[in-house]
């Protein structure tokens, strides 16, 4: 059962200010460095990719992705390949909000992992979902009361096939891609998405949407089809 306060995918503030959510795991280099537990679901690390390359400009797209300062990010949120200990079964999306990790679990006790950022105070929830639609550059379009607590947003809305919002593209909150969560047959208004702000990846920023860095979403979004169970667990 889902365990909600409130729906919405973004922080406070106007869009244009404070709206917050690639390639395989090519030439993997062994790391072997211990990390601790995260809700005892990942042990060290067992491979990251070039992260030059991952995070470089990501190409082929409808609109730019631009180059992520990865340096500038805690390493531990960066993807990786990660010892998994957790129950879930392969193919699993599994969601930390605690240590802001996002786990695709995979055969043979490991699981691919990405920094995430998470609901704010107030704005969490835990409980088990599915991934029922994709959408590539997605639009955006806030809830009523997403409006009602921050009406200066109105100023940046437009219309959009789906009512007033951010259509699709670099200033979409929704980033990139963007990944449904149904639960007992409906929508829940979550979203697990990309980003156009990657430096509060590790942080309690968004009104309940999981949010990931662009490359990291693309990178996902191929990996986790339509019926995907997501398990969002509890905060510490």
């Amino acid at each position: 059962m889902i365990s909600r306060r409130l729906f919405g995918c973004i922080g406070m503030g106007a869009v244009a200010a404070s709206v917050t959510a690639c390639v395989g795991l090519d030439g993997l280099s062994s790391t072997g460095d211990g990390e601790g537990l995260s809700a005892n679901r990942n042990g060290s690390t067992i491979a990251h990719p070039d992260y030059a390359e991952v995070y470089a400009p990501y190409r082929g797209e409808r609109f730019p992705v631009p180059a992520v300062n990865y340096r500038s990010i805690n390493p531990s949120l960066l993807r990786q390949q990660v010892a998994y200990y957790g129950r879930e079964q392969p193919g699993t999306v599994v969601v930390d909000p605690s240590s802001h990790f996002l786990f695709l679990v995979e055969p043979d006790g490991r699981a691919t992992r990405y920094g995430v950022g998470v609901g704010r105070e107030g704005f969490g929830w835990s409980g088990q979902a599915e991934i029922n639609l994709h959408r590539s550059w997605p639009d955006w379009v806030p809830p009523k009361d997403m409006i009602e607590r921050t009406p200066e947003i109105q100023t940046e809305l437009e219309p959009t096939p789906r009512g007033l919002g951010v259509r699709g593209g670099p200033k979409s909150p929704l980033g990139a891609r963007a990944l449904y969560l149904f639960a007992e047959g409906r929508d829940l208004g979550y979203r697990i998405h990309g980003t156009t702000e990657p430096w509060t990846i590790g942080s309690d920023v968004s009104s309940g949407c999981i949010r990931m860095i662009n490359q990291d979403v693309i990178h996902l979004y191929g990996r986790a089809p339509d019926g995907t169970p997501v398990v969002v667990l509890a905060s510490a």
